[in-house]
Formats: C-alpha cells, sequence, structure tokens
C-alpha cells in the first residue's frame, strides 16, 4: 500500500468536481411533468410520503424522508425487503410512494411495484434509468441519471448517490415553500435544537419571579435598596408602586457612577436614584427577543411587566445563556 498526498488531493478535487456537475446536470431535466407534477402530488396527499430504496439509495431514501418530515410533508421510510414480508401494510392508497433506484432494476423494489400499483397509491420515481422497469411502473418520473460515478472505477454510487439527494432536498424544499411552512413551524419539529430553543422558548419559561425577584418600593432607604440587590444576586433592583407596577429600575452600573460623583448615598431613597421608565418586555414575549433587547441596549438584565405595567419577574443574560438562548 502506496500513500500519496498528492493523488489523494488530486481524486479529492475530482471527486467535487464530478459530483458538482452531477447536481447541476439535474437542473435541465426538471419539468412540470416530473418535479412540479411529484410535488403536486405530494402537496395533496392525504396519507404520507412512503420512500423506498435498496442499498445505497435506500441510505438516501431514509434521509430524504427524514427531510420530508421535519419540513411539514409527513413521510416514513419502508424498506422494499421488509415490504415483502408484511410491511407493505404501511402503505396506504392514499399515500405517495416515492421509489429510488439509479438503476430502476432493483429486484426487492420492482417485487413490490405491482401491489402498490393495485392499491393506488401514486408512484414517483426517481432512477437515473429512464426506461427501466421502475421508471416504466411510475406515474411521475423523476430523473437523477448522472454522466459518470465519481468513483474511479464508476462503480461505487458516489455521483448518482449525491444527485439523489439533491433532489430529494430540491423536492422538500418546493413542498415547506408551497405549505408555507415558518420558521416556528421547524422549530416545533425540532424542539432539542438550538433553533427550537430560540423559537420556542418564551420569557416566561426562563424568568425570575416570586420572591427571587429583587425589588423594593420607591420610598425605600438606599441602604434597603443595596441589601435586596446584593440578596437576589442579579445586580439590580426594580422599583415597583404600591399597585405592583414597575417604575424603575438601579443597577450595579448606576452603583458605580454614583459613587464617582462623590455625592452622599445615606439621605437617598430609591426613587432618588432609580432610572425611571425601564427596559421591559412581556412575558409571553420569545426569549429570543428579549436576547435582542439586551443587546441592542448593552444591558444585562429585563423587567417582565404584564397587563397595566405589573411587575412579573425579572430576566437576565444568564438566565438566557442558562436555557441555551444564547
Amino acid at each position: 500500500m502506496h500513500f500519496s498526498p498528492e493523488q489523494a488531493l488530486r481524486l479529492a478535487r475530482e471527486t467535487l468536481d464530478i459530483e458538482s456537475a452531477a447536481i447541476l446536470g439535474l437542473k435541465s431535466r426538471l419539468t412540470p411533468q416530473g418535479f412540479a407534477r411529484a410535488v403536486e402530488l405530494m402537496l395533496a396527499c392525504q396519507g404520507r410520503v412512503v420512500v423506498m430504496g435498496m442499498g445505497k439509495s435506500g441510505h438516501v431514501g431514509r434521509k430524504v424522508a427524514a427531510t420530508l418530515a421535519s419540513t411539514g410533508t409527513p413521510a416514513l421510510f419502508v424498506h422494499p425487503a421488509e415490504a415483502s414480508h408484511g410491511d407493505l401494510g404501511m402503505i396506504q392508497p392514499q399515500d405517495v410512494a416515492l421509489a429510488i433506484s439509479n438503476s430502476g432494476e432493483s429486484a426487492e423494489l420492482n417485487a413490490i411495484l405491482p401491489l402498490i400499483k393495485r392499491m393506488g397509491a401514486p408512484l414517483v420515481a426517481m432512477t437515473g434509468q429512464p426506461h427501466s422497469t421502475l421508471a416504466g411502473c411510475a406515474d411521475v418520473l423523476l430523473d437523477s441519471g448522472v454522466a459518470r460515478e465519481a468513483c474511479p472505477l464508476n462503480l461505487a454510487p458516489t455521483a448518482s448517490t449525491t444527485a439523489q439527494l439533491a433532489l430529494g432536498d430540491a423536492l422538500a424544499v418546493a413542498l415547506l415553500d408551497a405549505r408555507g411552512f415558518k420558521a416556528e413551524d421547524f422549530a416545533r419539529s425540532h424542539p432539542g435544537g438550538a433553533l427550537g430553543r430560540k423559537l420556542l422558548t418564551r420569557v416566561a419559561d426562563v424568568m425570575r419571579q416570586g420572591s427571587e425577584v429583587p425589588c423594593v418600593p420607591p420610598e425605600a432607604s438606599f441602604s434597603e435598596l443595596m441589601r435586596e440587590i446584593s440578596a437576589k444576586g442579579l445586580g439590580a433592583a426594580a422599583i415597583a408602586d404600591a399597585q405592583g407596577r414597575a417604575i424603575g429600575i438601579f443597577t450595579d452600573g448606576d452603583l458605580r457612577r454614583l459613587i464617582e460623583t462623590g455625592r452622599d448615598l445615606r439621605p437617598l431613597t430609591a426613587r432618588d436614584v432609580m432610572h425611571a421608565s425601564p427596559r421591559h418586555i412581556a412575558p409571553a414575549a420569545l426569549a429570543a427577543e428579549a436576547a435582542k433587547l439586551m443587546e441592542r441596549h448593552r444591558i444585562s438584565v429585563l423587567l417582565v411587566q404584564g397587563d397595566e405595567g405589573r411587575l412579573q419577574g425579572v430576566v437576565s443574560s444568564h438566565d438566557l445563556m442558562r436555557a441555551k438562548v444564547i
């Protein structure tokens, strides 16, 4: 065995060139009768898009089904060999079948095509051979053919599977656009991911409330104000009137600036030192909005106000980081 870095790089670049050309070659073969019709069938589908494929095409099929499902099109993958042994019952007449095979002559797949046709489920074929058995059985044909594989022997599925993946992504993108699928919809199917946290987490989910909220009345002495800030550990305290409305805020930064003036702080009250009309946010707002507001105004604490300006809680940048919103 002899390893040549130069040879490895040459083959890598050649592979990328071949696979790039394979994807670009698909563009001229997208037609209203083919691609647009497939999207139309899947959009009107009352059941699920059932994706099938053997070998490498099967691996591609699993990914295509997962992408469709996560972007608003109900989908699942059915293994053709397992379908012949009972899993065919997972396919119903109201479904749309998407069969993927580069050769179009996969024995396991072709064996169940007559049953799918008899069932009445529309069949979309994604194949590199427009004159194959699979293509002949299909209601809609998606031509995923490539000029050559990236494999030096022109044998291992490489460019062909890349083309299948790209065509599957194209279907998913066209479908999500037609459905009016939004980022919020995507987040709902990805609640554990970063996007899900940003688009689903509300201020009410992360804010501190009740006894955790640093708060004093406007007539509180400066000493009482400082004790409240120290006790709650947020570096700030809200000033609220008798009706529970937030009328001001005082922060560690305000304290530093006040000390720099040389003023005698002992006789001061919370009302004397507070910032009136503090920045605030509603509990139903997205936590990501709170993060943007903090960044825009260069602050680390936001008061959370409900109806009529009543103080309901407080949220800090640390709370947002702990919730992995930022």
